[in-house]
């Protein structure tokens, strides 16, 4: 895992090497092992290492192929560089995957990509033809970040690297704060910053001379799912052999690895199979919080003990994790209203000396897991709602909303005045934080663009796309993969592991697994429960106790905090964006007002994002 950075143009770049080394100095955390620099009159490539795969300095990047032709920074991992290396004739030097992926980029060129299994974003300049080629992984695991602009780009692993540059205004994108207020994140290709992108996961970008820059999409899973037959007992056979497939792929590295424990479900096989795959003690991480109401401890306890695995429980009060809070904010590469709990357990395992662990993000998307994929199913198996005239149901959610005046209320009553209730159109609200009405009298310009997620969730699964036909929970895991999967959970995973200098692996996120999946059918998905498919194929991995037990997930008393301790850093970070003319400062001292009165539709969730957003402006010296 590590960082890259790239400074590109055709008719040749005036800027210093002190500019790539400034970009690689501003994502220095992605890779404390190693750094290096190429520079030539078309191109300054940057690269920041840490090493988990052949950690020798021949491995070393920018990475030149044994011609001198082609130049590559990789950030990432593939997993099946092994094999893909004994099919190539080619004469490498070195045991690691990056050389793997320019020799197989060499021989298929962009057709190289179907080839990978892993997590990845790289970038490759052709001397001789004086191209770019740049490329994200199917899943969006790891970051690209690109600023495209008079036959220049700039890109990066990092928003701050780019931000380093100078070379671009730090200007909020409108579209891209509404975004975020709705959504606690930005959705790709957009950012928070005016003219700042994000390539597409499973997508690639070829730069040309005298060409038009191309984008194009290689993987989509709603194109690529397979279909997963009828058999019960197949399905479940082959799920267990794919992910067990998986996990024993991710488990191949050159140092101490590990994985974060939780003692829910999903976690809990992966620890199992890594302990069936594995000739010695794995290590496991979990945090556990001496209040009772907040651990899981016993869980994961349970766990270590059935694998016998080397247990490591980060011991945590909750006012040590609050104490934590601004050190993680700080690393915030984008801002994001989630993660801060992977950054206390990532900074607790790489202190314990691991640099790759194994996380379970995924299985709730992959498998139905999530609350919301019995909400959705509920309200769409109630179609005589939709029997009512509109203006009838307008009024039935605008009398649920006055008696009961709380955000799912306010939900409803949003959804109610739909003219369908198809998934792209009901979905834009479930993941929302602020509503519409919210967002509208926090800015100036009350007139809002039109939902990025109801866009995202159309072009995926909408009437007449590929994924229409897809059963109904693999359409709903399509919206989740595309939303807030990979632009909530995923990009913190990334910033908050890569913050203190750990790798983070997702075995439930193997293309190959999720392919499969999409294509079974509902009733074997979840015939009775959630994830119920999942745990029927590893029954006799993990005890009842722990597939049978109330979902808890990572619960904090951030109300708590927020109104106490915190609240003289949450009201300075809410101040800061007064400094952004696009609020209003008289709303914005109204909503904490509200959230200190105990109100149940600007609740602690809502305002939280809000104080994330102003620290990073603070931060990054945005709107000064």
């Amino acid at each position: 895992m590590c960082g890259i950075n790239g400074i590109f143009k055709y008719a040749g770049i005036s800027h210093s090497e002190e500019l790539i080394k400034n970009m690689n100095f501003a994502l220095k955390q992605r890779g404390p092992d190693a750094e290096g620099i190429y520079t030539d009159e078309h191109i300054h490539l940057g690269h920041r290492r840490l090493s988990i795969i052949d950690p020798v300095s021949s491995s070393d990047q920018p990475f030149t192929s044994h011609d001198g032709r082609y130049v590559i920074v990789f950030n990432g991992e593939i997993y099946n560089f092994k094999s893909i290396k004994a099919d190539l004739d080619y004469p490498f030097s070195t045991n690691g995957d990056t050389e793997v992926v320019l020799a197989a980029f060499i021989k298929y060129k962009e057709k190289c990509l179907k080839l990978f299994n892993g997590m990845f974003a790289f970038a490759i300049w052709d001397k001789k033809e004086r191209s770019l080629f740049i490329a994200r992984d199917r899943m969006g695991i790891k970051p690209l970040y690109y600023v495209l602009n008079n036959e220049e780009i700039i890109f990066s692993s990092s928003l701050k690297s780019i931000l380093s540059t100078k070379l671009i205004d730090k200007k909020i994108s409108e579209n891209g704060l509404v975004d975020y207020l709705r959504y606690q994140t930005v959705h790709a290709p957009y950012t928070l910053i005016e003219g700042v992108f994000m390539l597409m996961p499973g997508q690639y970008l070829n730069l040309v001379e005298n060409k038009e820059p191309e984008f194009k999409t290689y993987w989509s899973p709603a194109n690529d799912y397979v279909q997963s037959g009828n058999s019960i007992t197949e399905v479940q056979k082959n799920v267990r052999q794919k992910l067990s497939e998986s996990v024993e792929r991710r488990m191949v590295a050159d140092v101490p690895f590990g994985a974060f424990l939780s003692g829910g479900i999903d976690s809990s096989i992966l620890v199992a199979l890594m302990s069936k795959q594995h000739n010695s003690k794995v290590d496991t991480f979990s945090v556990d919080f001496e209040e009772e109401e907040f651990s899981e401890a016993k869980y994961a306890r349970e766990i270590a003990a059935l694998y016998k695995t080397n247990h490591h429980e980060i011991k945590l009060d909750v006012n040590d994790f609050k104490d934590m809070i601004p050190e993680a904010l700080s690393f915030m590469d984008h801002p994001s209203g989630d993660g801060l709990n992977t950054f206390v357990v990532s900074k607790k395992t790489a202190e314990a000396g691991v640099k790759m662990a194994l996380s379970g993000l995924g299985g709730d998307e992959l498998f139905a897991g999530y609350s919301i994929f019995n909400q959705i199913g509920d309200l769409q198996s109630k179609k005589w709602l939709s029997s009512f005239p509109v203006y009838l149901r307008k009024q039935i959610g605008n009398v649920l909303y006055l008696m009961k005046r709380d955000v799912p209320s306010a939900k409803i009553q949003q959804i109610l005045k739909l003219e369908s209730f198809d998934l792209e159109y009901i979905y834009q609200y479930y993941r929302q934080v602020l509503l519409d009405k919210q967002v509208s009298s926090l800015l100036t310009s009350s007139v809002l663009p039109s939902s990025r997620v109801l866009d995202i969730v159309h072009e995926q699964v909408g009437y007449k796309t590929a994924g229409w036909n897809l059963p109904s929970l693999s359409r709903i895991s399509i919206a989740e993969f595309s939303t807030y999967m990979q632009n909530t959970l995923l990009r913190d995973a990334d910033q908050m592991s890569m913050a203190n200098g750990l790798e983070v692996r997702v075995p439930f996120l193997d293309h190959e697994l999720v392919a499969y999946a999409l294509g079974i059918r509902d009733e074997i998905k979840k015939p009775t429960s959630p994830k119920k498919l999942l745990v029927d194929s590893c029954a006799d991995l993990i005890p009842e106790s722990i597939y049978n037990r109330k979902k808890m997930g990572f619960v904090l008393p951030y109300e708590t905090w927020m109104k106490g301790e915190l609240a003289s850093f949450c009201k300075e970070r809410l101040d800061q964006l007064k400094n952004i003319k696009y609020f209003r400062s008289n709303v914005l001292d109204q909503y904490w007002t509200e959230f200190l009165n105990g109100s149940k539709t600007i609740t602690w969730s809502r305002i939280w994002p809000l104080v994330v957003l102003g620290d990073w402006v603070k931060e990054n010296g945005i709107g000064e």
